[in-house]
């Protein structure tokens, strides 16, 4: 496989603030890749940074090319689909009209309709409550719509922070049932920021380790579930 995303030197600032501190980093094409660490340790704001909603210093490249002086907006037009924590649904319009805001940044309106189906096949309540505003559905049924309507970019990169945050495990398990039936079918690439590192590793095949804004310890994720520090860390035993 290609890197998709290739990441070097990258540093992020809030203000006079830095949260990152030279962080490398790659992602392979197809490949679903976890970022685990502790809380501050900058997982969020590594997707911030690569989605251009920080100040940031260093190199990000998409696709070969260097997104470091573009917009928000087009990198999306790239095909980078982020799903936020928090879920950031717009609570006062329908299920429908949230995914079809999902397909904004789209190069071309073919094919629209055939994703309709597609993520309506994988979330089949949004299929059921498409009428209904965003503000009436469950915190699950929330979440599931903010990845739908990543989704509906029909995104080479997909990038979620923490899908899992609040929610019923049977509700999780079914989002990450999904994630993996969508990388399968579309091919699509996927960072996750995930605070419960079973399921992440689970999911991912490759894991990236942040402590304090620095890539401390990466490989595949079946290597790195055996690492006492991680084990010990994130899994618990």
């Amino acid at each position: 496989m290609s890197s998709l995303l290739e990441v070097e030197g990258l540093e992020a600032y809030y203000g006079r603030v830095k949260a990152l501190h030279g962080v490398n980093f790659s992602i392979q094409e197809g490949g679903i890749t976890t970022i685990l660490g502790a809380n501050g340790a900058g997982k969020t704001t590594t997707l911030r940074a690569i989605s251009r909603m920080v100040r940031t210093a260093g190199s990000i490249r998409f696709g070969g090319s260097s997104i470091d002086a573009l917009a928000t907006e087009d990198v999306v037009r790239l095909g980078v689909a982020h799903a936020p924590e928090g879920r950031g649904t717009f609570t006062h319009l329908t299920v429908e009209e949230n995914l079809r805001i999902g397909c904004w940044g789209r190069k071309s309106n073919a094919g629209v309709e055939a994703d309709f189906k597609r993520v309506y096949g994988y979330f089949p309540v949004l299929r059921e409550r498409s009428a209904q505003t965003a503000a009436t559905l469950s915190g699950g049924e929330q979440q599931m719509l903010a990845v739908a309507r990543a989704l509906m970019l029909n995104p080479r990169l997909l990038l979620l922070d923490e899908p899992s945050l609040g929610l019923a495990p049977l509700i999780v398990k079914e989002i990450f049932r999904i994630l993996r039936a969508a990388n399968k079918d579309s091919g699509v690439s996927i960072l996750l920021v995930e605070q419960n590192a079973a399921l992440a590793l689970d999911l991912a095949d490759h894991v990236f380790l942040l402590e304090t804004g620095r890539v401390v310890m990466e490989g595949p994720s079946e290597v790195l579930r055996k690492d006492d520090s991680i084990r010990k860390s994130y899994l618990g035993y």
